[in-house]
């Protein structure tokens, strides 16, 4: 009797542990929350565009309409699309600079996931400090200026989804 209990409780115990066992196949379940490390070093990404004078389509945003400005889009890893979508923890980050080099704005998107911002694919959206050093700007009240739907009062929802079609990225 005592033999039979120790080899079903044994059973059991192994039916548990691989019902529970899942392989790696590289992908993400939890979201990915960025913070400014995430950020840090972005100049060495993948440089993935680039391009110089005025962009129509961006309007003001991202000094569109500056005839000088030069914009940069580095992607972490050079992370491309899986299918239709980039995997979460994706980082984009775009540099504008006018005709010397120096940084005019500093802005991130993040692949965070799990339902965040579901009106513009999972991304959330950063303004970064003009150091170049990546950290997450902070606001007047000493909140990061960081979001979703509201973030810029909708604009970055609102202009990103023109690119709908590929995951909400212009650049790649």
């Amino acid at each position: 009797m005592k033999k039979l209990f120790s080899i079903t409780y044994l059973l059991l115990y192994f039916f548990v542990l691989f019902s529970c066992y899942k392989t790696d196949d590289g992908t993400i379940a939890e979201p990915f929350i960025a913070n400014s490390s995430s950020f840090s070093g972005y100049k060495t990404w993948k440089l993935e565009s680039t391009t110089t004078g005025p962009a129509t389509l961006l309007g003001p945003a991202h000094h569109g309409v500056n005839t000088s400005v030069t914009r940069k889009v580095y992607f972490k890893n050079g992370n491309s699309r899986v299918g239709s979508s980039y995997p979460i923890g994706t980082l984009v980050v775009k540099e504008a600079t006018d005709a010397g080099g120096a940084l005019l704005e500093v802005t991130a998107m993040v692949k965070r996931g799990n339902n965040f911002n579901t009106a513009a694919g999972n991304w959330e959206w950063f303004i970064l400090n003009l150091n170049g050093s990546g950290n997450i700007l902070k606001d007047s009240t000493g909140s990061e200026m960081r979001g979703g739907a509201s973030m810029m009062a909708g604009m970055c929802n609102s202009c990103h989804s023109a690119a709908s079609s590929k995951d909400f990225t212009f650049s790649k």
